[in-house]
């Protein structure tokens, strides 16, 4: 099974949303199925097969989620972190103020969902290969 560690070193790769592909290739490679990664404060948890997982620490301080959703600016600062144009933190912030709680990664399906708080899908991508 996987570790955090060996986690990190293929994240360590990802400096812009352009290079989140690749990250996706090394994740399959080391056994990964998907993973929730919580806006408020960073903290991932990854699953595998077997109900195997591992989780991280949070990576920042909390942040406020918006409990209004809006989906059309969310889907502007996406599209703006997908070309590299913001960081991870910067992403997140932007996240939670247009009300995205998480966004689960399935990489068996290839899908990015993004949902609210209420657990709701707000957007839903595939992840292109």
């Amino acid at each position: 099974m996987f570790t955090i560690d060996q986690i990190k070193e293929s994240h360590a790769k990802v400096k812009t949303g352009a290079d989140f592909p690749n990250y996706i290739q090394d994740l399959i490679i080391l056994g990964v199925k998907g993973y929730d990664t919580f806006v408020k404060d960073g903290c991932t948890e990854y699953y595998g097969v077997n109900n195997f997982t591992a989780s991280t620490e949070e990576k920042y301080n909390e942040i406020a989620i918006s409990s209004t959703v809006n989906k059309e600016r969310f889907i502007q600062f996406l599209v703006m972190h997908q070309d590299g144009e913001t960081d991870y933190f910067s992403f997140c912030n932007q996240a939670a103020q247009c009300g995205i709680n998480k966004w689960r990664i399935d990489i068996v399906e290839m899908t990015c969902t993004y949902f609210d708080l209420e657990d709701n899908a707000v957007v839903i991508e595939k992840i292109p290969n």
